[in-house]
């Protein structure tokens, strides 16, 4: 069973995100406590945190599932699967078709099988949600254009502040949000840019591509006063930006007309600093951006769904026949066995009979052969068919448990 326990920006803000990701790791805790747990994976990104996990255990605690938490969804089975292969082809983000996603999570998987908690059916299921998200973006037109969280703060400015030329902008973090917004930045005619990071020569590098300057995080104190725009994307767990921090270093009537977008999760501006008169956004404003750019992708939506829903028919064959591959093994183990004891009986008797112990052993084998060849044709037939009745008598049979 494939079970997805997440918190996402479909039912969540920003705030509550930020909390509600506490409740999510102890109700994955629980699910370890309450299912035998073969395998798992965590996603993390801006706008989302997310469990998948395979376990084989036979018994549910439905109230487990449907926790009350309004906050987090869960997911099982079919529409667990179908989330990830849409979340991978850029259906499940804030703006449709973004790129980043689908490198988060290969980067997940890739976390998972380092640690060893990804195993052959996670393996399966990620490898597949991958392909499909590459076989979207190559067949539809779903990521043409300047589609990312690090666009949408840029059009957010632009919205709040108008033509960004000739301003000044701060990006605080050299990440990998940050060098989305620094991409959507570097279109503009700015008058200047600085890259702030905590690793200095990230920032440089950044920095270099937009021509601009780098500094450290600990020299914003001196770079505040003269920013029209500040986009923040770190992946800091504190604060970076306070009240008590901002002010008395920027002047008042430049208060007023500073915009800073945080696209941090968690956040790295203090909601304060609008006391001060400051226009603070965060990921929850870029809401509007993103509904502009759904609707301009409903075409390129409903094209990629229908890729989906033909690729997501392939794994669940993949599925089924990775399920009863077990079972042929059992089958053919327990013929095996059946094979050698007869075969030791007949060449005791048969024992001085020149070569007699080689002929009847290849005989044996291939009897077994011929017999699991026809075998193992019809509980493929039956997988493919979900003929449940035949496997499970199969497994009756056959399995020693």
């Amino acid at each position: 069973m494939i079970i997805n326990i997440r918190v996402d920006h479909t039912i969540a803000d920003i705030e509550t995100m930020e909390h509600v990701s506490i409740d999510l790791t102890d109700l994955f805790n629980e699910f370890k406590e309450e299912f035998i747990i073969q395998e798992y994976i965590e996603i993390n990104t801006c706008n989302r945190k997310e469990y998948y996990i395979h376990t084989d255990s036979c018994s549910y605690d439905h109230d487990l599932l449907d926790h009350e938490n309004k906050s987090l969804i869960i997911d099982w089975g079919d529409t667990a699967i179908i989330h990830l292969l849409k979340m991978t082809s850029g259906l499940e983000s804030m703006i449709i078709g973004e790129d980043q996603i689908l490198g988060q999570i290969k980067n997940s998987k890739k976390i998972a099988e380092k640690e060893g908690h990804c195993g052959k059916v996670l393996n399966i299921l990620f490898t597949k949600a991958i392909h499909v998200g590459q076989a979207v973006r190559k067949k539809t037109k779903i990521n043409r254009g300047s589609v990312s969280i690090g666009s949408a703060a840029v059009d957010l400015a632009e919205e709040r502040i108008g033509d960004l030329t000739n301003k000044d902008v701060l990006v605080i973090g050299a990440g990998k949000m940050g060098t989305l917004v620094a991409k959507a930045l570097s279109e503009k005619n700015l008058k200047a840019i600085l890259v702030a990071n905590r690793t200095y020569y990230k920032a440089v590098r950044l920095a270099n591509e937009l021509k601009g300057k780098a500094i450290l995080l600990d020299e914003l104190n001196n770079c505040l006063p003269n920013a029209d725009v500040i986009i923040s994307a770190t992946d800091s767990p504190h604060l970076i930006l306070t009240k008590k921090r901002i002010e008395g270093l920027i002047r008042k009537n430049h208060l007023k007309k500073m915009i800073m977008i945080d696209i941090a999760n968690p956040r790295d501006i203090d909601e304060n600093v609008k006391e001060l008169g400051i226009h603070l956004f965060n990921i929850d404003d870029l809401r509007g951006i993103a509904d502009k750019n759904k609707k301009f992708r409903e075409k390129e939506v409903k094209q990629a769904e229908e890729i989906i829903l033909n690729e997501f028919d392939l794994l669940k064959n993949s599925f089924k026949i990775m399920e009863i591959e077990g079972l042929m093994a059992d089958i053919r183990l327990s013929m095996e066995d059946i094979r050698k004891k007869e075969s030791q009986k007949a060449i005791a008797k048969l024992v001085n009979i020149q070569n007699s112990s080689k002929v009847i052993d290849n005989l044996s084998k291939s009897i077994v052969n011929k017999i699991f060849h026809d075998i193992s044709l019809n509980i493929k037939k039956a997988a493919e068919e979900e003929d449940l009745e035949v496997i499970e008598t199969m497994k009756c049979i056959f399995q020693n448990n």
